[in-house]
């Protein structure tokens, strides 16, 4: 976790504040939760309702596109690497009403870059038939920087690889995740850490750590904590879908009140 500003530390709770320097790694995002990101943070684009899908390579964007008339769209697009760490997306098929097109659509006037609007969103830009994505500006925050090897659709995920992480992921597939922090200052909630010695552990039995930035409180409050000998910190955290529907609650004054009442069935669980 790299700081974005030199006098704001790292925070779990303000996504801006850093961003991830990937050395070697496999990220996933569901492809579903794209095409969400997209349909909220594309309000000025001509292209609605914006679905993905595909399979490797290959990349599908349905939508419906506002010129004139509403007009159903499909856009076929092959996904690979361009310089500066750039998702390229070469557009090899327009469908317009089911009728297809390359290039200039025809009477209707449909570009590729008609269809994607560079200033819609910081870090795309329109070439011809091409389209660049720069991933440390394209994504919410926290940004992710590092050197991009390799991007696919493995479903229902969109996967990007940095470095050479095939091996590595290969290795520490049967391990637990986790998450490990060490050196520098990070706030989370009320607590900043110095000289960092934290771990967050997975819960979970999935293969992949289910971590939600966004409501990480909630997980955190549900899992549960504990100091280490050399003063660091341990959490243990249920991943979104093992969130119990019962919240834990606050130990309350009227049991510290009275010496001689157990403690509390989730202080002792634990």
């Amino acid at each position: 976790m790299a700081r974005t500003s030199r006098n704001v530390n790292p925070s779990f709770d303000d996504p801006d504040s850093f961003a991830l320097d990937v050395k070697t790694g496999v990220l996933h995002t569901n492809v579903g939760d794209l095409a969400n990101f997209l349909n909220d943070g594309l309000p000025n684009s001509p292209l609605k309702n914006i679905k993905l899908s595909g399979d490797g390579d290959q990349l599908k964007i349905h939508g419906t596109l506002h010129k004139v008339i509403p007009l159903p769209l499909e856009v076929i697009a092959t996904l690979g690497i361009a310089p500066g760490n750039r998702i390229q997306l070469h557009v090899t098929k327009i469908n317009v009403l089911k009728i297809p097109f390359k290039g200039l659509l025809g009477g209707f006037n449909v570009t590729v870059a008609s269809v994607f609007h560079p200033g819609d969103i910081p870090g795309v830009e329109v070439s011809g038939n091409d389209i660049f994505l720069d991933t440390e500006k394209v994504a919410p925050p926290p940004h992710i920087r590092g050197q991009l090897t390799s991007v696919r659709i493995a479903n229902p995920d969109f996967e990007e690889i940095y470095g050479n992480a095939q091996e590595d992921v290969a290795r520490v597939e049967q391990w637990r995740n986790f998450l490990q922090l060490n050196g520098g200052t990070i706030d989370f909630g009320k607590l900043t850490m110095r000289h960092v010695d934290l771990i967050m552990v997975d819960l979970s039995n999935h293969a992949w750590f289910d971590l939600d930035l966004a409501h990480y409180q909630d997980q955190l409050v549900n899992g549960y904590t504990r100091m280490t000998p050399q003063a660091g910190m341990q959490i243990f955290m249920p991943s979104l879908d093992q969130m119990p529907k019962n919240k834990n609650q606050d130990v309350g004054l009227e049991w510290l009140k009275h010496r001689n009442l157990p403690p509390p069935p989730e202080v002792t669980s634990r």
